[in-house]
């Protein structure tokens, strides 16, 4: 039983690491699309993911869902939220890989827990931790120092935190599996999607079929890009905890901001320097302290139930993790 535990463990670490991983380096695919705009890219990607995601479903038989949620205005209305709502983030980050700005773009995405703890002090009138506040103010610190460097707010990493947050919220409220809520919100996507290919087409500006087949290939493909790792995001997020995930989570915008600099050659003036170490060590304070909670609530219950004589079952998952479990979910579309 340890043996088959660890080894599953082993399973979902892999699958973290490869999800992670391509989303890492997702932004060396983008550029292959050219001459497609960004506008058509992200056409084909809402259009051609509900094409993948659906037989991914009607392989595993899974939608059950699909009803309950049709019965259900509200929640079918904040799906709709949700779709509008990434179809802006997917769109600029599109745009950013394709017009020179990866490393702002991997900034977005650094500073996302941030800005996902932020709204909900202000939106849900959470409380922070001393550490979490201090974690934040270290944020916004950094916000300034790229501002006063790049003479204007970084609007591209500002939009791409603030939607990403804004969908991670809304999708909590929505509370639908990784693969049944991509499915859902390209569904909803699918029509207006289709209508910009076919419009794009009428007026001769379509690439699909004027540039090749491996041009059309290319971008039929953005949909498996956009749910292969999700399907590994789905096998890693049931086998290791989510404190894990939370961690690995740093891995795309690590692996996107290196692309950055040594594939692409964006600069790195020393104001960026100081504003993304600013962005890095409030990171670090948050996971030091999602952590170091984690850890004191494991010791506090196994201490309650060994006075009481009952044993140590499995530990319950703890506020921080619960925190680096949204933030990982956030990151599955």
């Amino acid at each position: 039983m340890a043996g088959s535990s660890r080894n599953e463990q082993r399973i979902g670490l892999l699958n973290g690491f490869a999800a992670y991983g391509m989303w890492g380096l997702v932004p060396l695919f983008w550029p292959l699309l050219k001459p497609a705009g960004a506008g058509e890219i992200l056409a084909h990607r809402m259009a051609w993911s509900l094409v993948f995601v659906a037989v991914a479903l009607l392989f595993v038989r899974r939608w059950s869902w699909a009803g309950e949620l049709l019965r259900q205005p509200r929640r079918l209305g904040l799906v709709a939220v949700a779709a509008a709502v990434i179809t802006v983030n997917w769109g600029i980050y599109i745009w950013a890989v394709n017009s020179g700005h990866v490393v702002e773009a991997s900034l977005g995405y650094f500073i996302n827990p941030l800005v996902t703890i932020a709204m909900g002090v202000l939106l849900l009138k959470e409380r922070l931790r001393p550490v979490q506040w201090a974690a934040v103010g270290t944020g916004f610190a950094a916000v300034v120092v790229l501002a006063v460097g790049y003479g204007q707010p970084p609007w591209i990493s500002l939009c791409l935190a603030f939607s990403f947050a804004t969908y991670g919220l809304v999708k909590k409220k929505v509370n639908l599996g990784g693969v049944e809520s991509l499915a859902a919100e390209t569904a909803i996507q699918f029509l207006p999607a289709l209508g910009y290919v076919l419009w794009l087409s009428a007026q001769g500006e379509s690439t699909f079929a004027a540039e090749g087949a491996g041009h059309a290939v290319l971008l039929a493909a953005t949909g498996l890009v956009t749910a292969v790792p999700l399907v590994c995001f789905g096998a890693a997020a049931i086998r290791v905890p989510l404190s894990t995930l939370g961690l690995l989570q740093y891995l795309a915008p690590v692996f996107q901001f290196l692309l950055g600099i040594f594939y692409f050659g964006e600069a790195m003036p020393p104001e960026r320097w100081a504003g993304f170490a600013l962005v890095w060590l409030a990171l670090s304070l948050l996971t030091w302290d999602a952590l170091r909670t984690a850890r004191r609530t494991a010791r506090v219950l196994r201490e309650q139930l060994n006075r009481t004589g009952a044993g140590v079952p499995p530990v319950k998952e703890s506020d921080a993790e619960r925190e680096s479990g949204d933030s990982v979910a956030r990151s599955a579309t």
